[in-house]
C-alpha cells in the first residue's frame, strides 16, 4: 500500500539545519519535515564545544579575522565569498538563538561568554582568540532543543521515523518530491512537493572508529548521487584528534580550549613541536596527523602504544565540572578514568564530512563545473558542500554552518515555492523503492548486511583513514567492488512489516557504499596532501594542479567519473599553513 501526500516544501532531516530551514519555510508555505529519528535525537545534539561568531564579547574580534581562519584552516580549498558571508551572518544568527532562549554561558556582565577553539586566531594568525560561544559542553544539544521549540511554536508538521529512500524528479528535470518508508507500518509514502531540502547529516559510519551515531549513513548524499547529482570534495573527511580510545566517542575540542593538553608516552607536550604558536589548539587535521606521527615514531601511549594522553589534571575542578561536564562523564563511564587525577587515552576518530551535495550560498543544489541549479532541490548542513569548510573544517564552524545556511536555504526554498507550480509525479513514483525492498525481503539466501558493514568499516579504517597511499586506496577500491557484489545479494531475515530495523539497516548499508566509492576514487586521484586528505606518497600541497574541487558522478555501471571545478578565491592568497 502507498499513501500520497502533497506539500509545498519537504525537508528531509530534523537536525539543526533541517529545523532551522523549517522555521523559515513553515511561516511562508505548507511544509513537512521527514525524519528517521525523533527530532531531538538528531546528531546535532552531540556537538559539544561551541558555535563561533566574532561577537568580540571577551576579546577583540572581527568577521574578517574569522573568515581568514576558516580559509586557512580549510587549506585554501574554501570558497572565500561564501566563507566571508557565513562569518558576517554569524553574529545575527547567534543573537537570534539567544533571543529564542538558548542558555549560553555568560560573562560576569551578562553577555554571551566565549572561549578559545582550535585554529581560531586574532589579527590573521597572531595568537589564539576567544570566539566560540558555548553552553557548557552541550552546545549542539541546546541548539537542537531551541530550534525544535521554535518549530513546535509554528506547528511544523513532522513525520518521525520515516526513512526517505528516493528522490522524485519530473521529466523536465524539476524536483517533484520524495518516497519514504514508514518504520511503524512498513508502508511507502509518496510526498509530492514543489521543493525538497536535504539536511540528512554525515556518513561517518563507513569507518570503524567514529564519533558519528549509527544513523549517520549518508542517506541524502547517496539518494541524490543515484539520481545523477555529483558529490563534491568527498575525499576530504575530518578525523577529530580526541576520540575515546577504541570507541571513537567524541571528547570535545573545548577540553583543549579550556586548557587541556596532549602528551605522548614520554610525558612531552608534543604539539609544541608541530604548531609552536597555537600548540594543542591547532586545526584538527594537523593535530590528528601529529598524533599519528607520534605513534608511528614509537611515542604512543597505552597498552598497545597506539594512543596519546589528554591531560586535564592541572585544571581547576570547577572548570572541569562546570564547563566540561559531559566530557568528564564520558571519561568516567566509558574508560573508567577519573580525569581530575588520571590521564585520558585518546585517538583520532572519523568525525565530519567536508564534502557532500554541492550547493550555492542559498542552499540550492548545483551540478556540473558551471554550478547549474537544479530547480526545487536544496541541501544544508553536513550533507551539503557550500564549500565553507574546504579541505578541513574548523571546530565550531559546523554549528554555525547549520544555522546560517539552514536559514538561507529555508528562505530561498520558501520563495521558490511561492512562485513555482506543482510538478507532475512520474508514473509509479514509488516503483524503484518497492522493487528494491521486495527483492531484499524475497531473497532466502545470500549475504549478511552486518558482515558487509563490518568489513567496510574495518577496511576504510585501515586504508582510507588519517594517512592514505596509492597502494592502500587501490586495494580499497578492489575491496569495495567485492563488497558491492556481496551487497547485491544481501538477505534480510526479518520478513515483517512493523519496525523492521534490519531491513532499514540493509538499505543504509547501500547508502554507505555509495558514499565510500566516490570518497576513495577522489582520494586516489588527488595526488597531493591538503587538509584532512593526507597522502604519505604525496606529502606536499600542490596548488598548481590541485587547487580545485572534485565532482564525483555515479556511472550507470556503478563506477565513478570525476570532474573538477575551480575554487572561488578572494583576498586571501594561498599560503603555507603555519601555526
Amino acid at each position: 500500500m502507498t499513501t500520497f501526500h502533497t506539500y509545498d516544501a519537504v525537508i528531509v532531516g530534523a537536525g539543526g539545519a533541517g529545523l532551522r530551514a523549517a522555521i523559515e519555510a513553515a511561516d511562508a508555505v505548507r511544509t513537512a519535515v521527514i525524519s528517521k529519528l525523533y527530532p531531538t535525537r538528531s546528531h546535532t545534539g552531540t556537538a559539544q564545544g561551541g558555535v563561533c561568531a566574532a561577537l568580540g564579547n571577551v576579546e577583540e574580534d572581527y568577521p574578517e579575522w574569522h573568515a581568514f581562519d576558516t580559509v586557512k584552516g580549510g587549506d585554501y580549498l574554501v570558497d572565500q565569498p561564501e566563507a566571508l558571508l557565513m562569518c558576517e551572518e554569524a553574529i545575527d544568527a547567534i543573537y537570534e538563538l539567544e533571543h529564542w532562549g538558548l542558555p549560553f554561558n555568560r560573562t560576569p556582565d551578562g553577555r554571551i561568554d566565549q572561549r578559545r577553539f582550535g585554529g581560531h586566531t586574532r589579527n590573521h594568525g597572531e595568537a589564539p582568540v576567544k570566539r566560540a560561544c558555548y553552553a557548557a559542553d552541550r552546545t549542539g544539544h541546546m541548539i537542537l532543543q531551541t530550534l525544535y521549540q521554535q518549530c513546535v511554536k509554528r506547528d511544523v508538521r513532522f513525520f518521525n521515523e520515516f526513512y526517505v529512500l528516493d528522490q522524485l524528479m519530473s521529466d523536465d528535470g524539476r524536483c517533484a518530491g520524495v518516497v519514504a518508508y514508514e518504520l511503524a507500518t512498513g508502508e511507502l509514502h509518496v510526498f509530492r512537493a514543489k521543493a525538497v531540502l536535504y539536511a540528512t547529516g554525515g556518513s561517518g559510519r563507513m569507518f570503524k572508529v567514529t564519533s558519528n551515531a549509527h544513523t549517520l549513513t549518508g542517506d541524502g548524499q547517496a539518494i541524490l548521487y543515484r539520481r545523477g547529482i555529483p558529490m563534491q570534495d568527498m575525499e576530504f573527511f575530518q578525523f577529530h584528534p580526541t576520540g575515546v580510545y577504541k570507541m571513537g566517542i567524541l571528547l570535545s575540542e573545548a577540553v583543549r580550549g579550556e586548557g587541556g593538553i596532549l602528551l605522548n608516552a614520554e610525558g612531552e607536550r608534543f604539539m609544541e613541536r608541530y604548531a609552536p604558536t597555537v600548540k594543542d589548539l591547532a586545526p584538527r587535521d594537523m593535530v590528528s596527523r601529529a598524533i599519528y606521527q607520534e605513534i608511528k615514531e614509537g611515542r604512543g601511549a597505552g597498552p598497545n602504544k597506539d594512543a596519546v594522553w589528554l591531560d586535564v589534571r592541572h585544571l581547576p575542578r570547577e572548570v572541569i565540572e562546570e564547563k566540561l561536564p559531559d566530557v568528564t562523564e564520558f571519561a568516567r563511564v566509558y574508560l573508567g578514568v577519573e580525569p581530575t587525577r588520571e590521564l585520558v587515552p585518546i585517538q583520532p576518530t572519523a568525525h565530519y564530512a567536508m564534502g557532500g551535495i554541492p550547493t550555492d550560498a542559498d542552499g540550492r543544489v548545483v551540478t556540473g563545473p558551471e554550478a547549474t541549479p537544479v530547480p526545487g532541490l536544496y541541501a544544508a548542513g553536513e550533507c551539503a558542500c557550500v564549500s565553507v569548510h574546504g579541505a578541513n573544517r574548523l571546530g565550531t564552524n559546523s554549528l554555525l554552518d547549520i544555522v546560517v545556511f539552514g536559514r538561507r536555504g529555508g528562505r530561498h526554498l520558501a520563495g521558490f515555492c511561492r512562485e513555482a507550480d506543482l510538478p507532475p509525479l512520474p508514473e509509479r513514483p514509488e516503483g524503484s523503492v518497492r522493487d528494491m525492498l521486495d527483492a531484499m525481503l524475497a531473497r532466502e539466501r545470500g549475504a549478511n548486511a552486518a558482515d558487509i558493514r563490518t568489513d567496510l568499516q574495518e577496511h576504510m579504517f585501515d586504508l582510507a583513514f588519517v594517512v592514505r597511499t596509492d597502494e592502500g586506496l587501490r586495494k580499497m577500491q578492489e575491496i569495495l567492488g567485492g563488497l558491492r557484489e556481496r551487497y547485491d545479494e544481501v538477505v534480510v531475515q526479518d520478513k515483517g512489516s512493523r519496525y523492521n530495523t534490519e531491513l532499514m539497516e540493509a538499505v543504509e548499508l547501500g547508502f554507505l557504499l555509495d558514499n565510500a566509492e566516490p570518497l576513495v576514487a577522489a582520494a586516489l586521484a588527488r595526488t597531493e596532501s591538503r587538509g584532512a586528505h593526507w597522502r604519505d606518497d604525496y606529502p606536499q600541497r600542490d596548488d598548481a594542479n590541485w587547487l580545485k574541487h572534485s565532482l564525483a558522478y555515479r556511472q550507470p555501471d556503478g563506477s565513478v567519473r570525476l570532474e573538477y571545478k575551480p575554487v572561488k578565491l578572494g583576498i586571501y592568497e594561498p599560503a603555507e599553513r603555519k601555526y
